[in-house]
């Protein structure tokens, strides 16, 4: 007992002087964050491409890379876990490589513009604000489970490693988000999230190298994996042999059945072409993610992105892999220790208490806190823009001062913050699906858009307009109506509510009047603009 005390300590230690180090950052860049809204949500376009690489991935992934996915390839296998890495992967080289410099060029051209809500408007000089205040809209409600999924990242973790109750962990580590947030802005959220990409990525080098270590190399992990029937497959998938258990509040359990220390296995499930093609279409996610594309308006010379997108790429590729192998060998080393899909995702948290000395464990999990801030403060960062910048100022009150501005966004991120408890109230929700959700939610409403907006002359605002209402509504419909009826139907419901969103944009934009001559002007002459 004392030496599990001694243990907690030093965890908790190393834990506290990376969070220092962090709040540090947001109090250092606090006076220069605060003297306008442009330096608050967009840093002044003064990003280096390491920094903008780095923060672009390290917000993206959140929580998720560490324990949603790990957690997937420990339960069920390759199959999904390895799918949804590579269209991650490729989704990531695609975003930097057609949108970067694209949006970062046009976002200027477009009056300037700080936001995405903001670049919507002005590219199609929408005067009324439509599309800004359907835009915010729909980032405060994408935003809002987003942050709540990574409150219940931080509650999963504190609660795993020292047994402490999950709903105080949760709301500890949801206030310190939300300080270091409301102080620092934009760039120090960007400069922090440079350092936290960097824990993540070493934190899950050192992981796997270890476990390699301690199951006895590669060629056990290897026969380990040919045991299980679908486990390492990328056209089938494992399929755990479950129990129902009733829990005290009347919800169903189900539970993996072990025999003698082994996990049962049902017969392995197909997992087809339609299949793979709706797991890869997590990369479509990406062309309308706010947070990357924020940075790709913020990075200081569009010179300087195709480093940036090669940066951003690597640290993609070598993060995503590392954490599918660790849910496998994770699998190898503690086959019997994590038997729901729930407790699967402390698969990264088991392994570095285990494989680390104390000290340098809390410096490893302090990624998966790290994860979580840089996912958080953005979501949050980039909801409260949406309310302050373009509903308050831009819709109701269009005189606003920037420091009206400013008590605006603090005001909504403190809503925000209880929203964000209240759906993280739910310990036995799974990190993978809530974000899944999410990423689904932009990815339709604002993916097509973003693509067509840089490449197409005749796009127009109604055609605009559609597309995102289209898209966006057509992620929960599919989502909640059409997706239980399974088979075909079962697709991930990005891929179909992308289409949907892409092609209303096209027909709507075709069966209206052509946009006015001084939007296609500009479309005409934006990459012209020399930064």
């Amino acid at each position: 007992m004392e030496q599990q005390s001694g243990t907690d300590v030093l965890i908790i230690v190393a834990m506290l002087i990376y969070i220092a180090v962090i709040l540090g950052v947001g109090f250092f860049y606090a006076k220069r964050s605060n003297s306008s809204t442009e330096e608050f949500y967009l840093g002044g376009r003064k990003l280096g491409p390491w920094v903008a690489a780095m923060s672009a991935e390290a917000s993206d992934m959140s929580g998720w890379l560490l324990m949603g996915l790990p957690g997937v390839a420990y339960f069920t296998g390759a199959s999904e876990a390895a799918w949804t890495a590579i269209g991650l992967a490729a989704g990531t080289y695609l975003n930097w490589l057609l949108i970067a410099k694209r949006l970062r060029k046009y976002s200027e051209v477009a009056n300037n513009a700080i936001t995405l809500p903001d670049f919507f408007s002005n590219r199609f000089h929408d005067n009324k604000r439509i599309l800004m205040s359907v835009a915010a809209l729909f980032i405060l409600v994408f935003f809002a489970i987003y942050v709540g999924s990574c409150f219940v990242t931080t509650g999963k973790l504190l609660n795993t490693l020292f047994g402490w109750p999950y709903f105080t962990m949760m709301l500890a580590g949801a206030l310190i988000v939300f300080l270091y947030t409301l102080v620092g802005g934009f760039l120090a959220e960007s400069v922090s999230d440079f350092i936290q990409g960097t824990v993540m990525i070493l934190a899950l080098i050192v992981v796997l190298a270890g476990s390699i270590i301690q199951v006895g190399g590669v060629d056990n992990v290897a026969d380990f994996i040919a045991s299980v029937p679908g486990f390492g497959s990328l056209t089938q998938s494992a399929v755990p042999l479950t129990s129902e258990v009733l829990q005290a509040d009347g919800t169903v359990l189900k539970i993996q059945d072990v025999t003698n220390g082994l996990p049962l296995w049902d017969a392995p499930g197909d997992y087809g072409f339609i299949v793979i093609l709706s797991t890869l279409a997590w990369g479509l996610g990406y062309f309308g993610m706010p947070q990357v594309l924020l940075r790709f308006m913020a990075i200081r010379k569009s010179t300087e992105i195709k480093r940036a997108r090669r940066i951003a790429t690597i640290w993609c590729v070598i993060s995503l892999a590392a954490a599918v192998c660790i849910g496998l060998i994770g699998r190898a080393l503690f086959p019997d220790l994590l038997l729901t899909a729930g407790s699967a995702e402390s698969i990264f948290i088991e392994l570095s208490k285990f494989l680390l000395p104390a000290f340098f464990a809390g410096i490893m999990l302090s990624a998966i806190f790290a994860a979580t801030m840089s996912s958080a403060d953005s979501y949050m960062l980039i909801a409260s823009s949406a309310i302050a910048q373009n509903l308050f100022k831009g819709l109701f009150k269009r005189d606003a001062s920037d420091k009206q501005v400013m008590w605006a966004s603090r005001i909504t991120m403190c809503l925000i913050l209880i929203f964000g408890i209240i759906v993280a109230a739910d310990e036995s929700s799974s990190i993978f699906r809530v974000v899944s959700y999410a990423w689904a939610g932009f990815g339709a409403t604002f993916g097509p858009l973003v693509i067509l907006s840089l490449y197409w002359r005749r796009i127009n605002l109604p055609g605009a307009l559609a597309g995102m209402v289209c898209g966006g509504v057509t992620v929960f419909v599919w989502h909640e109506l059409i997706k239980p009826f399974g088979g075909i139907w079962g697709i991930y419901e990005l891929l179909p509510a992308f289409i949907v969103g892409l092609v209303a944009i096209i027909i709507v934009s075709l069966l209206t009047s052509p946009p006015p001559n001084d939007v296609t002007e500009e479309f005409d002459h934006y990459m012209e603009l020399d930064v």
